[in-house]
């Protein structure tokens, strides 16, 4: 009996000494969504596949909370001190579309330093401390001018839509494009205005620098500023240039109606707004134990002349061309980057 003992001990003490392969439960943890901005259909459609998935995930007892803030102006500042009230708030994981890759990084260095885990996604966050989830926004600027290579060899002068000023995503976008055009010399960037990746605003800032510009064959975007460009450039009776589009309905559908009628030929780009549903599963794997690299990289969305029919038909009236992800998807995505 005494021996039995001992050998129980001896294993328990064994066992101790391994690190267990079981991880935590995340039924009790409190997910936030931290956004700067939700003002263009992108936003939206972001928001909207955020609700869907982290409303399933605290009914099946995944988290016990996942709530969404957006600031009511995208001001750094604001976004801050959101986040500040978010710590107070005792929130496990705040998942953040940052107003700055900058700006916030003192609030967020705060999270860390209370035990919080910081994910940034879309408009990512350079504090060390934070996970970053983002496309290749560069890439993403670059291709569509050597689309424009291909379609255009002759070249001609280009029109830049930018999207809001001051934001990450804003700032790569352009330099792949500007990367692009040196890449193919025949193209020269004759104008630029800030759409703020939305189309009533792109509209108006087209219809203002139209008059200065000469021809034009194409319009390079950054999304949500295609059809507001399409709309300026019609009304100014000029000949319609190739105007990249950014995967939102109301340009796949301007854009198949050109396409019936006249054969018109472009291409569509964009991040698909359920990243923020990968960014809040990375969240909940990280606590869970789960070792996480600190930079994931997922691809960009992207409708050719070929499958625009399909994806306009699985696109929401009002909405965006849309990914969502599962957890699987989610630990997929963490695998790959190991």
């Amino acid at each position: 009996m005494k021996m039995t003992r001992l050998l129980l001990a001896t294993a328990a003490l064994c066992l101790a000494a391994v690190p267990m392969t079981a991880q935590a439960d995340t039924s009790g943890k409190k997910i936030a969504l931290s956004n700067n901005y939700a003002g263009n259909s992108w936003r939206q459609a972001m928001l909207t596949s955020w609700e869907k998935v982290t409303g399933a995930a605290v009914k099946d007892g995944k988290v016990a909370a996942a709530d969404a803030f957006t600031t009511a102006e995208n001001q750094a500042t604001e976004q801050a001190a959101q986040i500040q009230n978010m710590i107070l708030q005792g929130y496990d994981a705040i998942v953040v579309n940052a107003a700055s890759p900058t700006a916030l990084n003192g609030a967020i260095k705060e999270a860390c330093d209370a035990g919080i885990t910081v994910v940034s996604f879309d408009g990512i966050v350079t504090e060390p401390c934070a996970w970053r989830i983002a496309v290749d926004f560069k890439e993403m600027g670059r291709s569509q001018v050597e689309y424009l290579s291909k379609k255009l060899p002759q070249g001609g002068n280009l029109l830049e839509i930018r999207g809001l000023a001051g934001v990450f995503v804003d700032d790569e976008i352009s330099a792949g494009i500007h990367e692009g055009v040196k890449q193919f010399p025949q193209f020269k960037i004759v104008g630029s205005v800030h759409g703020d990746w939305a189309q009533d605003v792109a509209q108006k800032a087209v219809a203002g620098i139209l008059p200065s510009l000469p021809e034009i064959v194409g319009v390079v975007t950054q999304g949500g500023d295609g059809y507001g460009a399409a709309q300026a450039i019609a009304a100014a009776k000029r000949p319609m240039p190739v105007i990249v589009m950014g995967n939102r309905e109301d340009e796949l559908k301007w854009w198949k109606e050109q396409k019936d009628a006249n054969k018109y030929e472009t291409m569509s780009v964009s991040i698909a707004p359920g990243v923020s549903t990968l960014a809040f599963w990375v969240a909940q794997q990280i606590l869970d134990g789960k070792e996480v690299k600190k930079d994931l990289v997922v691809p960009f969305l992207r409708i050719d002349q070929d499958n625009l029919e399909a994806n306009l038909a699985n696109t929401q009236a009002g909405g965006v061309a849309n990914v969502e992800y599962s957890l699987e998807d989610a630990q997929k995505v963490i695998a790959s980057a190991k």
